[in-house]
């Protein structure tokens, strides 16, 4: 019997809204909507402001006298170059040095941890911890909040006039948050997102989303708003050139092959899930490598396709591809030898045919996200 996929708890308002549904992390989620889809969507998010129900995101705290600490023995980057009401991206990586799920940490304090995992793997991300502390023998908590909270993520260049309508905070730096009150609940505003743009993250309980997502779209009238799904989340933070767990990052795929070194917090003292795997990668430097692809032609690049060289032998894989509505061609992520360099021309295997890609340094477009 198959698993009944689990829903946001803005679903109705999804519904609502003509949305067009696919599963993604063994959640029901929207993928597009009536009246525009995913191109008017991504130029949305672009040009003005678009809303986003990222609620399948999984949702962990992690409390105890020494949190920190604990943390930065289980996670790749440093936390103790954050403060409370900073986030910071890292990742929780295997022994063999594989990223087991990449997540954002939000400091509340010393002991108060806040976690957004992806989906498919909090439960994972969960039990690696708890079952660490328990090894450890200390006071440290670890609890799955999984459904105790909906995150709506505003994103684009009218976000912050949006929040400023509804009175919410809008005066922090980039990867930092704010926690209020409203009537006797709080809501933790936080200035991250997935697709470039200005834009902020809403963490809300449960039972207060609809009233929010509510507020946010009366308020976003004005300026043009709409609901956008996980298919113009995905061109949006393609664009980017930042990594999907299960394509561009993986428990096969490590940090430094990734590019993603600057979040490994290599002068730490104490070892973390798979430091010394990736201290040796890192000292002899990785086989393969990822690298942006951006179309020569018309062909549209996608997850799974062969990397080739002139000679038709294969060189890497596409491990992220799409059409890009901003720039109007083919764009990807690739893990290719470490041998290819920028500004090569590999060919990619579109089917029955290979189209030329020129190899680049994502971004794909220039990114908007620290702006004010």
């Amino acid at each position: 019997m198959t698993e009944e996929l689990l829903r946001s708890p803005l679903h109705e308002r999804h519904e609502q809204a003509g949305a067009k549904f696919a599963e993604f992390g063994g959640w029901s989620m929207p993928l597009e909507y009536a009246g525009g889809g995913v191109i008017a969507e991504h130029h949305c998010v672009r040009d003005q402001v678009g809303i986003f129900d990222v609620s399948h995101l999984g949702k962990a705290r992690v409390t105890g006298e020494a949190a920190i600490d604990f943390l930065n023995r289980c996670l790749t980057n440093d936390l103790h170059k954050v403060g409370p009401g900073k986030a910071q991206y890292t990742m929780l990586c295997n022994e063999q040095g594989g990223v087991t799920d990449d997540l954002i940490a939000y400091v509340n304090s010393e002991t108060d941890i806040f976690l957004i995992p992806n989906a498919a793997n909090t439960a994972k991300v969960v039990q690696v911890l708890a079952d660490r502390a328990r090894a450890e023998v200390n006071d440290i908590q670890v609890v799955n909040q999984h459904q105790d909270f909906a995150v709506l993520a505003v994103q684009g260049p009218s976000s912050e006039a949006l929040l400023n309508d509804l009175g919410l905070p809008t005066d922090m730096d980039y990867m930092a948050f704010r926690v209020i009150e409203r009537e006797g609940w709080t809501m933790t505003v936080c200035r991250t997102g997935y697709t470039g743009e200005k834009g902020y993250e809403l963490v809300v309980p449960t039972e207060h989303a609809l009233t929010v997502w509510d507020e946010v779209m009366a308020a976003g009238q004005r300026l043009g708003i709409r609901p956008c799904g996980l298919g113009a989340r995905d061109t949006l933070r393609t664009e980017m050139g930042y990594s999907l767990h299960g394509n561009d990052i993986s428990p096969e795929i490590n940090p430094v092959e990734a590019g993603l070194s600057w979040a490994v917090g290599w002068k730490k003292t104490e070892p973390f899930l798979g430091s010394d795997v990736l201290r040796a990668i890192k000292a002899e430097g990785p086989a393969r490598r990822m690298r942006g692809l951006l179309a020569l032609g018309r062909g549209i690049p996608r997850h799974g396709m062969s990397v080739v060289d002139d000679e038709g032998s294969v060189i890497g894989e596409v491990t992220s591809g799409t059409f890009s509505p901003t720039l109007k061609q083919g764009v990807a992520l690739a893990l290719v030898d470490a041998a290819v360099e920028l500004d090569d021309e590999v060919g990619v295997q579109v089917r029955n045919r290979v189209e030329r890609f020129r190899v680049v340094r994502p971004p794909f477009v220039t990114p908007e996200v620290r702006e004010g």
